[in-house]
């Protein structure tokens, strides 16, 4: 980034060696009520993230922010995360541990949540807004179940973001995360078929709001919300 100094600021510019080089134009698409399926969010955004895995510049394409706020302090955090399900109800589903995790933490005090997903070629994002809630043990077990040996194995040994205490002058914690690994490869030593951890699971949130955002020139970018009313979705354009 290039990076200019005025008075006593810094202010972060546009991507590029330019000093004077202005941001790039939104200029791939544009979008209209008549590109979107106007009885449902969940339809829409199974057509763009199918265009958006097809597209080979966009690696990742269910890579997304998960937002969550903790009660009654109101502190937000947010993690990268990586949707695996969206069910036919409508339900995104991450998976995470549900035990020891900030956003486990922040889940229990408060059900509202945010995805947002960013596709960088296409020129697109997708907010999703809505109330979460945890899966069924059996069903966390059937993804549990598609994980290599390593990840099921690190579901059980992460106390995720518990602190790390360090074993000697020379470790910064990594040798206890590394002995609570060892433990549980001991521990499920010669067995396929391992149970998903208490804490450990699929997380579902029920969209009430999905915004689709399509990159316009000089920053006038088309918005389309849909909001929950009842059992039926409304849809209205927002101002860029």
């Amino acid at each position: 980034m290039a990076l200019h100094s005025e008075s006593s600021k810094l202010i972060f510019a546009p991507s590029g060696s330019d000093q004077n080089q202005q941001a790039p134009q939104f200029t791939r698409a544009t979008l209209s009520v008549g590109d979107l399926d106007l009885s449902s969010p969940i339809n829409q955004f199974h057509t763009w993230f199918a265009q958006a895995q097809a597209s080979n510049a966009t690696p990742h394409a269910e890579a997304c922010a998960l937002s969550t706020a903790e009660l009654p302090s109101g502190r937000v955090t947010s993690r990268m995360v990586y949707l695996k399900e969206l069910d036919a109800a409508g339900g995104f589903v991450v998976y995470s541990n549900w035990g020891t995790s900030r956003k486990s933490k922040d889940v229990a005090t408060n059900p509202h949540v945010s995805l947002l997903f960013w596709w960088e070629t296409l020129q697109q994002q997708v907010r999703v807004e809505g109330t979460a809630s945890r899966l069924p043990r059996a069903e966390s077990q059937k993804y549990y179940d598609t994980r290599v040996r390593g990840s099921r194995i690190g579901a059980w040994a992460s106390r995720q973001s518990e602190v790390l205490q360090p074993q000697d002058e020379q470790d910064d914690g990594r040798k206890q995360l590394e002995g609570w690994v060892k433990e549980y490869e001991d521990k499920f030593e010669g067995q396929e078929a391992i149970p998903v951890p208490e804490f450990w699971g699929g997380l579902r949130v029920v969209p009430e709001r999905v915004e689709f955002w399509q990159g316009r020139e000089s920053r006038l970018h088309d918005r389309f919300e849909y909001v929950k009313d009842g059992d039926k979705w409304t849809l209205q354009r927002l101002s860029p």
